[in-house]
């Protein structure tokens, strides 16, 4: 495996490599390609933190944990709670921040405070050629390149090995409290989600989990914002089922997170991205053995048994979006491949930005025909 310690020496590697090379951070995310392993964990480490301003700037090899720990000692945290896969692909590792925003990683929080790619200031990475690039800033006003640094976040490493990030960090909020509801069916707890995520009090989760038949609605913020917050949205919701309220969720949204409910099950895992309207008419078509949503229903996981082809299904229920198969065999990862095919349209731009990134497509190639490199498509 290459180990490069240093943004040079990642340069050397892949100048010199004659052969792909299969990019990998922590390696918890289960993309495995053909080629030789390169590795960014020699690149490790924060290079500055400045709490003051909400940046930092770390080497892309550093773990989460790390950065998280850190963050914590000043009292803020990475709002777009990046994925930890490991429960739901038995694996291990340590997950990174840059295979964080390699591969555009986003939480619940995303419906309120955007994916990562929006907390994405800048960008150092090496080409396919071996060449050094740097792109953006470390502050948020300087928005120089701003396009290629979102470019980078969700290219799964095809266009370059990111070296190092600058991203925006936000203050813990001082207090959060979760509003659950209990719900007769999928189509009243997407109706409640909608009617919370369309109401003035600043949803910052909404999720639902049908095998305890619960909508979960997140507020943070201020302590006397939220409990009035709170009050107002229990009393505007109570039209779709009983709620309760709890003030310590933090794992409940871990969870939801991280999807924990499908770890150790049996089962290819899909990640489904359509509309929320349309997850109603869709998910009794999936024949999955559980489901969870999340995002006000616009994002749907699914564990259903090997093989199963979801894009098919999506299309003959005429539901627009991207099924992407998260866990699943060799053979069906083969036959389905992993991502969405891309329209026609937006494959020539991808095809053309790896010609200009990778001329020689070394660069996670087994990924090359299906990873979308367009912002806000993947994720």
């Amino acid at each position: 495996m290459l180990t490069p310690h240093s943004e040079a020496e990642l340069a050397e590697c892949i100048a010199a490599a004659h052969a792909p090379l299969h990019i990998i951070g922590g390696g918890t995310r289960g993309c495995a390609v053909a080629g030789d392993a390169l590795t960014t964990q020699g690149l490790s480490g924060v290079e500055l933190y400045e709490p003051g301003s909400l940046t930092l700037v770390a080497k892309t090899g550093t773990p989460l944990a790390e950065i998280e720990t850190l963050l914590a000692s000043e009292g803020q945290r990475m709002a777009f709670e990046p994925m930890d896969m490991r429960g739901l692909l038995g694996c291990s590792g340590a997950p990174t921040i840059g295979g964080a925003f390699a591969v555009n990683s986003s939480g619940p929080r995303r419906i309120q405070g955007g994916a990562a790619r929006d907390y994405l200031l800048g960008v150092r990475f090496v080409d396919g050629s071996g060449q050094v690039i740097k792109n953006g800033g470390r502050v948020m006003k300087n928005v120089t390149g701003y396009d290629l640094v979102k470019l980078m976040a969700g290219a799964h490493g095809t266009l370059g090995v990111l070296s190092e990030v600058s991203l925006k960090v936000l203050p813990i909020p001082e207090a959060s409290a979760t509003v659950s509801l209990a719900v007769a069916n999928l189509a009243v707890a997407v109706q409640a989600m909608s009617a919370a995520l369309g109401s003035p009090f600043d949803v910052t989760g909404a999720a639902y989990d049908p095998a305890v038949g619960l909508v979960h609605i997140r507020l943070e913020g201020f302590a006397p914002s939220v409990a009035y917050r709170q009050e107002k949205l229990t009393a505007d919701l109570a039209r779709f089922g009983t709620a309760e309220t709890r003030h310590s969720s933090e794992a409940l949204w871990q969870d939801i997170g991280f999807v924990a409910a499908f770890a150790g099950r049996v089962g290819d895992v899909w990640r489904i991205s359509v509309k929320p309207s349309d997850a109603p008419r869709l998910a009794p078509l999936l024949g999955a053995e559980a489901l969870q949503f999340d995002w006000g229903g616009g994002l749907i996981w699914a564990l259903t048994p090997e093989g199963a082809d979801l894009r098919t299904c999506m299309a003959q229920a005429g539901v627009m979006g991207h099924a992407t198969l998260v866990r699943g065999s060799g053979e069906t990862l083969a036959t389905l491949g992993r991502f969405q095919p891309q329209v026609r349209p937006l494959e020539e731009i991808s095809k053309g930005l790896r010609q200009r990134f990778d001329p020689r497509g070394l660069l996670n190639p087994g990924l090359m025909d299906t990873a979308s490199m367009t912002p806000g498509v993947m994720g």
